[in-house]
């Protein structure tokens, strides 16, 4: 397998921070020019924008979107092809993120759960495939090993990410033979910033992990840019969590 992506163009939404930035990172360093998407990450696009491109002139642009308005595929195919030309591969990792037990689920927490996990891919995707046909492109998506295992608490987001993971099998039958399209689930790879995870559920997590810890946000990375270049690979979902789906 040619792990180089010289020459080719990568988007990935929510590529501002955490995971997205690490995915940046790891295929900028394999060649590719890299479209950073975000909705409130401005300040850190623009730094990590900046950082790539001092050590690759024009290697690296940001563009700013709302994924659930309906502009925003358009606009963020429009943007990499304004920017580099062409669109190779499609990254959609922007993910919400939080619990709403039953009983008090709303509308609003079904449509952002719902549109950030999967409808945005599905419409991203959508407007994208043409682009990645014309240069046998791919797409992996950042799915959740909760998919198929649910979370308790979190019945709205595992529901989003088992259609993603639907989705990404659909669309490989559906693109193939020109575009592949495959998944990585994550386990436990990056608490949540607002602390969601107190420190014993932590501790519960790590315990039924059998390698007994975290891993990075440079873990998924290296899945995804496997994906990006396994020329025989399509319709699967990669776990990358330490053997937890294995345990749980």
């Amino acid at each position: 397998m040619n792990d180089s992506l010289a020459g080719k163009t990568a988007l990935i939404t929510g590529g501002a921070r955490r995971v997205g930035a690490a995915i940046a990172r790891r295929l900028h360093a394999a060649g590719a020019n890299v479209l950073l998407h975000y909705r409130d990450s401005q300040a850190e696009a623009a730094k990590l924008a900046a950082e790539l491109n001092a050590l690759r002139a024009k290697s690296a642009a940001t563009v700013k979107a709302e994924l659930l308005a309906p502009i925003a595929p358009r606009a963020l195919v429009t943007a990499a092809r304004q920017e580099f030309g062409r669109l190779d591969i499609l990254v959609n990792n922007a993910s919400s993120f939080f619990a709403v037990e039953i009983g008090a689920i709303e509308s609003s927490h079904w449509e952002e759960l719902i549109g950030s996990n999967l409808r945005a891919p599905l419409f991203i995707c959508q407007e994208a495939v043409p682009e990645l046909a014309a240069n046998e492109g791919s797409i992996v998506n950042i799915v959740d090993i909760h998919a198929e295992r649910p979370l308790k608490g979190y019945a709205v987001y595992t529901i989003a990410k088992a259609g993603l993971a639907a989705l990404t099998r659909s669309l490989a039958l559906e693109l193939a033979p020109r575009v592949r399209v495959n998944g990585v689930a994550p386990g436990a790879i990056a608490w949540p910033d607002d602390g969601q995870f107190n420190e014993g559920e932590r501790a519960r997590i790590l315990a039924t992990t059998p390698l007994g810890r975290t891993g990075s946000p440079e873990d998924i990375a290296q899945a995804v840019h496997f994906l990006a270049c396994a020329p025989y690979v399509t319709g699967q979902v990669i776990a990358v969590d330490g053997g937890r789906s294995i345990f749980i």
